[in-house]
């Protein structure tokens, strides 16, 4: 199998269409949440998306076809005064779990954070995704803490 993983380009039809698609996938599975994107979000993410220049997106291509995607956006580490990559979206389709896609799109989502000149990755994993957690596990990710006597930092949120 020829896998590809290209960085999008938010002008193109054909990225507009396939990363809604992949993150509705991953939207409607367990780990996303099990519910289907909304319409508006489907048709808006990436307009929506290309008005932010610290926002990009890797695509991966099983033998041509849309097969996994990371959604990304540049943040800022105040403790190394550098830029960092947060991968908020990470999804391979079912169909092509297994294959080793993860591995590439983090690689790809890794050569832009270096040539950004970035200071680290950061992504968030749910606590009984086993899957995922082995697959950044392989790439060099850990659960992040400053100090083991503190514990491991979690992720909050606050819906508006």
């Amino acid at each position: 199998m020829n896998i590809q993983v290209v960085k999008a380009d938010y002008s193109s039809e054909k990225h507009k269409a396939e990363i809604p698609m992949m993150l509705d996938a991953y939207a409607r599975d367990p780990m996303g949440g099990g519910k289907p994107l909304d319409e508006v979000v489907k048709h808006n993410l990436v307009s929506e998306l290309s008005t932010r220049p610290y926002a990009f997106s890797v695509i991966a291509y099983a033998d041509g076809e849309p097969a996994g995607v990371a959604n990304c956006f540049e943040g800022f580490s105040t403790f190394a005064c550098k830029p960092l990559v947060n991968i908020h979206d990470i999804t391979v389709l079912p169909k092509y779990r297994g294959l080793g896609i993860s591995q590439k799109l983090l690689e790809k989502v890794e050569e832009i954070a270096a040539e950004k000149g970035c200071c680290k990755i950061t992504l968030e994993v749910l606590g009984n995704n086993a899957v995922a957690q082995g697959a950044y596990r392989k790439f060099g990710f850990a659960a992040y803490e400053l100090d083991p006597k503190a514990g491991s930092a979690q992720f909050w949120e606050k819906k508006l």
